[in-house]
């Protein structure tokens, strides 16, 4: 029997009703989906001082843990309490998102939502914070939470990259922009659909293989291509004129422009993984992350 699709809220560890909240609460309303909270403890003081008094350090993690399962279960209750099937759970584990992936497995998730969290640039060049593996390695889609006001997204702004033109990328554009409708529907939220055509990247990818540099004229057929493809993209997809934003520049910052701008709630993208320098350096859904003025929604191509 077909278990039924739930949204996974990935609360922090501490005892904080957060943005998270809120918003997964108000997404499962909308979606009519049931909610599943779990928090992740780990004290690194704890699981030393184990080593030397086992027993003792074993008790004060259950009673750590059952005060957390207590406090959780309470945020449980009072979102159930609006009609909504709620369950919550907290695991003592360090490493969290090999634990995210056995929920993955394990039950059919829709959507995992997830405060972001803010760390400096310079720290993401030693390890991977869990928002980065969410976005770069996750299957589920991933809802990074900024700000929870309004509780439903008012304001959907998609971005697609219509730059490679793949049979593979064209698919996934139509099933971001499909992703992304469904999301407005759902919240009866305003979609606009954004794509930002950078000119100096074709210019330097030019550049890169050595050849002479593309004549003016060359570069105007690649914008009109691109800017076909676009429309093609809206087209197909129901997308009106007036919320079609064809815009030349700079990725991040024009993305972040716009939706600073417009009031976006928040960013939908699609996010693939990346290896070697690529990875190190990070993509644009993970720098948005780092600089968007509102929260961001990533899903990944579908598994074969």
């Amino acid at each position: 029997m077909l278990q039924t699709q739930r949204l996974l809220l990935i609360a922090p560890s501490s005892m904080t009703r957060t943005a998270a909240f809120e918003r997964a609460a108000a997404l499962a309303h909308a979606m009519q989906m049931p909610l599943h909270i779990v928090a992740f403890d780990y004290l690194q003081a704890l699981a030393v001082a184990g080593l030397f008094a086992p027993e003792q350090i074993s008790r004060a993690r259950e009673g750590f843990l059952e005060n957390h399962r207590k406090w959780l279960a309470e945020q449980a209750e009072l979102i159930s309490k609006h009609g909504l099937k709620v369950t919550s759970e907290v695991v003592w584990v360090h490493h969290p998102y090999e634990e995210i992936l056995h929920f993955v497995n394990e039950m059919p998730l829709a959507l995992i939502v997830k405060d972001a969290e803010h760390v400096p640039t310079l720290k993401r060049v030693f390890f991977t914070p869990l928002d980065w593996q969410l976005l770069r390695d996750c299957p589920v889609p991933v809802h990074l939470v900024t700000d929870a006001y309004p509780p439903l997204p008012r304001k959907v702004l998609v971005i697609v990259d219509v730059l490679r033109s793949e049979d593979q990328d064209a698919v996934f554009n139509d099933q971001i922009v499909a992703a992304a409708s469904q999301l407005a529907d759902q919240c009866q939220a305003q979609l606009d659909l954004l794509h930002v055509y950078d000119w100096a990247a074709v210019y330097a990818t030019d550049m890169g293989y050595g050849a002479v540099p593309l004549a003016e004229g060359l570069y105007e057929a690649l914008n009109e291509a691109q800017h076909e493809a676009f429309a093609s993209l809206a087209e197909r997809q129901g997308v009106p004129p007036d919320r079609c934003h064809f815009i030349e520049g700079s990725p991040l910052l024009s993305i972040c422009d716009f939706a600073r701008t417009h009031q976006s709630d928040v960013i939908f993208m699609g996010t693939v993984q990346h290896w070697g320098l690529d990875k190190l350096l990070g993509t644009t859904a993970e720098s948005l992350l780092h600089q968007a003025p509102c929260s961001v929604w990533a899903i990944k191509p579908p598994r074969d």
